[in-house]
Order: structure tokens, then C-alpha cells, then sequence
């Protein structure tokens, strides 16, 4: 297995993080949730994304994946700052004969207070089907599959300062009891589907001749988010979201292309297990997106992007450099604030 940054000595990864933290303290209730913001948390973890184009009519029905890499990496947070540096080394991903997936997949997840934030943005090239979805004894390769999708979701939390995201996903909180919160806000997508013939094998669909698809997707959401706690330390963290989006679709065969407007809905969802105390978090996570449109050829697609994780964090007090760093970038941050008495 490859990514497109094999050659590198590093991925980087700036992955799930926070925003807002240095201010979290004053806003919580401290018999649900213990924040440890100023507190340096470091975690190792193993994760790996993907991102899916399923695809079917009344004939048939496909899943393209991608062959991408397991990554083991390093991280911290501290106040609103999170790092993650991760690499996909070789002894995790051995050859099944899968093909090469190119990609760059950028996914950011920013949980403040009363806000959550998901960014996407997934450059892909090379799928692969099962030899059992083309009845073959190997598996079918894609090479010129290409996948282009950006997008971004906001939500706001009704109850955020019972309800915590960060004690889940960034590990500078630990929720003590079982709460939860709605969700509302709205997303956006644009997206291109595209190869050098038709997305469908023409040994399984020969009427379908269809090589590009363009959309895009905007509307309003809602949901809601609960963590189940355990004895305080063992939780389960849950979140539910469904967006009403206006889809513009448009297909593209032959030089000539059909466009198909109408409203169909995205769903988004997160799980966790894990526990938590104040000085470890360990758990397995599940951020998923699925992003989904219909063509005016009947046919139906659905990027499925998302991110497996497994991770072990530990807090520790920050050293003397540290804390001065953060000491000078609150006093940078407070004077650039404008005086509302002037």
C-alpha cells in the first residue's frame, strides 16, 4: 500500500482538534465535565481514512474502495493547538494485490464548546473492486478512477457545557457523567467523479456509459449527540446527523452531459469506546460522511469518506517554555481584541 506522500519521510496529519480551549474552563459544569486545557495531552494512535464511492441502479450495485495506507503516528494538544504526525510504514500494509491508491485526504474535525467543524478535502486516484462483485478470482483495478470532493459541515451544540466532543476525540477532557446535546447547522459540497471510460465495467454494464459526474450540495441539518458514562471512567460517545441537501447533479457521456436537480439527504455519524481518567484516554473512534446523489441516468452514488482510529493519551503538566509560549500568545490574542469603550 502507498499514499501519495510514500516518498516522504512524514505525513502530516492535521487531524482531529480544538479551538476556543483556553476559555473552555469558565463555561462548563464541573460536575459533568473535568477540562484539562492547560495541560499538555500526547497520544500515539493508529488510524487510517478512506473514502468510498459506492454506486448502483436496479441492475447492479458496486463499491469502489481505495487501497489505503495504515498509519501509525504521534501527537498533542495543547490549549487550541493539536499536531498529529503519522506515517504508513510497510510492515502495516502488506501487498494483497490491491493496486495503488494516490491520494491526498484531508480531514479536519474542530470541536469548540458549541461548535463542531468538519473540513474535507479528498483527492483520490485508484480503486479497486472485490473479485466477488465481478464473480473473479483477483480483484479489479481502477488506476484512472479519480475522486475530487471538497466540503464542510458546522453544527452547534445546544448543551455544551455538559456535553463534551473533546473528551472523546481530543483527550484534554474527561466527561464524568452521561449527557448529551442537539445538533443543528448546515454543510456543502462540490464534488468530481471522474475516469478515462465508464465508471461501471462494461463486462457487467454495457448501456451504462457514463465517465464524469459533477455535483454539488448545500442545505440544513440536525441530530443530536449523547456519551453514555461507566462508573465515570468507561464511556460510549454517539453522534447522529442528517442534512437536507439541494443537489446539483451532472453526467457527463460522449461530449454531452444531462443535469438532474433535486433534494437528497447526507448523513453523517461519529462513535466512541473507550476510557478516560485524568490522566489516560484510551479508545477506538469512528468519524464517517456519507455524501450521497442521484444522476439523471437512475443511477445512485455514495462517497463514503471517514476515519478509523485507535488511540492511547496521557496528560502531562507542561514544561517552563511551554506554558510562556502560551502566556505570550493569549497577551498577543487579548490585545488585539478592540476596546468597545473607545
Amino acid at each position: 500500500m502507498t499514499s501519495f506522500f510514500k516518498l516522504l519521510p512524514v505525513l502530516l496529519i492535521m487531524g482531529t482538534g480544538s479551538v476556543e480551549a483556553h476559555s473552555s474552563r469558565s463555561e462548563i459544569d464541573t460536575s459533568y465535565i473535568s477540562s484539562y486545557v492547560r495541560k499538555l495531552t500526547g497520544r500515539v494512535y493508529m488510524s487510517q481514512k478512506y473514502s468510498r464511492l459506492r454506486m448502483n441502479n436496479s441492475k447492479m450495485r458496486l463499491t469502489y474502495k481505495p487501497n489505503t495506507s495504515l498509519n501509525l503516528g504521534v501527537g498533542a494538544t495543547y490549549e487550541s493547538l493539536t499536531l498529529n504526525l503519522a506515517y504508513g510504514f510497510g510492515f502495516l500494509n502488506p501487498d494483497h494485490g490491491q493496486g495503488k491508491t494516490k491520494y491526498l485526504d484531508l480531514q479536519s474535525h474542530l470541536y469548540s464548546r458549541h461548535w463542531v467543524t468538519d473540513v474535507y478535502g479528498q483527492f483520490y486516484r485508484g480503486y479497486y473492486l472485490k473479485p466477488q462483485e465481478i464473480k473473479s478470482d483477483s480483484y479489479y483495478l481502477r488506476p484512472d478512477l479519480k475522486l475530487r470532493m471538497v466540503g464542510a459541515s458546522v453544527y452547534r451544540l445546544s448543551n455544551g457545557e455538559r456535553f463534551s466532543y473533546r473528551a472523546a476525540f481530543v483527550q484534554n477532557e474527561w466527561q464524568k457523567k452521561s449527557a448529551g446535546s442537539w445538533l443543528y447547522g448546515a454543510e456543502i459540497y462540490y464534488g468530481v467523479i471522474k475516469a478515462d471510460s465508464a465508471l461501471k465495467p462494461s463486462v457487467l454494464a454495457p448501456e451504462y456509459t457514463i465517465e464524469k459526474v459533477r455535483f454539488y450540495k448545500l442545505g440544513p441539518g440536525g441530530g443530536y449527540a449523547y456519551t453514555w458514562v461507566l462508573n465515570r471512567h468507561f464511556f460510549a460517545t454517539g453522534s447522529l446527523t442528517a442534512n437536507l441537501n439541494l443537489t446539483m447533479s451532472h453526467e457527463y457521456a460522449d461530449n454531452q452531459h444531462e443535469t438532474r436537480l433535486h433534494v437528497r439527504p447526507n448523513v453523517n455519524y461519529r462513535a466512541v469506546l473507550g476510557y478516560n481518567s485524568q490522566l489516560w484516554n484510551v479508545n477506538v473512534s469512528l468519524v464517517n460522511s456519507d455524501v450521497s446523489l442521484a444522476g439523471a441516468s437512475r443511477t445512485e452514488y455514495l462517497i463514503r469518506t471517514g476515519n478509523y482510529r485507535l488511540t492511547i493519551a496521557k496528560r502531562f503538566d507542561p514544561g517552563k517554555k511551554l506554558r510562556k509560549l502560551a502566556r505570550e500568545k493569549r497577551r498577543l490574542l487579548d490585545s488585539a481584541k478592540p476596546n468597545i469603550n473607545e
